[in-house]
């Protein structure tokens, strides 16, 4: 019994440093696709964004016809600064 239960320490011993070894090895290899994929996690959430909100999607397009290509610019302006604006503040 003894022999068994040192058999089995043993190789929990093993399982626990390859796995240990496999984490590092797999942790290398997903770095270079942290910032892609924090990309997507942001495009994703703009899209779940405009799905839960698509009245003021639709209201924020006509305005920007209305207004032309003059006058879009400087209100698109004004309004991505305050969007960025009160995103800071929620975040505090």
């Amino acid at each position: 019994m003894k022999f068994q239960l040192d058999q089995l320490a043993h190789r929990r011993e093993h399982l626990q440093a390859l796995v240990a070894r496999q984490r590092i090895e797999l942790g290398l290899h997903v770095e270079p696709l942290r910032a892609p994929l924090a990309l997507v996690d942001r495009g994703m959430e703009a899209v779940r964004y405009v799905r839960r909100n698509p009245l003021l999607v639709a209201g924020a397009s006509t305005l920007f016809f209305a207004l032309g290509k003059k006058g879009s610019g400087k209100w698109l302006r004004r309004g991505w600064l305050a969007w960025q604006l009160i995103r800071r503040m929620r975040m505090k």
